[in-house]
């Protein structure tokens, strides 16, 4: 009976191993409340605008034909510029607080299992950008909302078995929030504060209750 638990414990620790071996594990739970509370700031951001705005049309219906082709080029830069500075501030706070993650736990964040994982979420992520732009350029911006929901998702689900497999819930989250919001036009800025911002939050904290209070008590 000893012998069998000895070999089901080293078993344990070999398999423990592989995964670390084959998988990025050093994903900051903070970094994803970090991530949630940025797009929520620039959520409030757009929202402020559309109040003072006639912006609502396009994000409502993508209708709006008594605009001027300078309102539509507005509009669609003042929707990239607020997109560029979330992303750029999320991606910021995410690299600091993974790094911190990695170093308690006596790993390199840049290895062959974070390349991976990049490499993974590459293709979905690019592929949405480069749709969203051409969604923009029509001036169906109303759609961007959801589709960089939905592509952000698949990036997420592509990542995940390179990753911690609870990503594999967020990411589900994600693409049915983004599915539901393109039969809720009136609603996109909602749906998206709450895929980027309110998931993002409640995810980092169940990651970080769940592998890192331990590390930092």
């Amino acid at each position: 009976m000893y012998e069998s638990r000895e070999h089901l414990q080293t078993l344990t620790e070999i398999r423990s191993l592989m995964e670390r071996s084959s998988k990025f594990l050093s994903l900051s739970g903070l970094s994803g409340v970090s991530a949630g509370l940025i797009a929520l700031a620039g959520a409030f951001v757009v929202s402020m605008r559309i109040q003072t705005d006639l912006f609502d049309a396009f994000l409502s219906n993508g209708a709006g034909d008594y605009h001027t082709d300078l309102s539509k080029q507005d509009i669609r830069q003042f929707l990239v510029t607020v997109g560029l500075v979330v992303l750029v501030l999320a991606l910021l706070s995410g690299t600091y607080f993974t790094v911190r993650q990695a170093r308690r736990q006596g790993q390199t964040v840049w290895n062959q299992s974070s390349q991976r994982l990049l490499r993974a979420m590459f293709v979905p992520l690019a592929t949405g950008g480069i749709f969203c732009l051409a969604l923009l350029q029509y001036n169906l911006i109303w759609l961007t909302f959801p589709v960089t929901l939905i592509f952000y998702g698949l990036a997420l689900l592509n990542g995940s078995k390179y990753t911690l497999r609870d990503v594999e819930s967020l990411a589900y989250c994600e693409i049915g929030l983004g599915l539901l919001s393109l039969f809720l036009p009136g609603y996109n800025l909602l749906t998206w504060a709450v895929g980027f911002g309110v998931l993002h939050i409640i995810y980092g904290l169940a990651m970080y209750y769940k592998y890192e209070r331990t590390l930092t008590a």
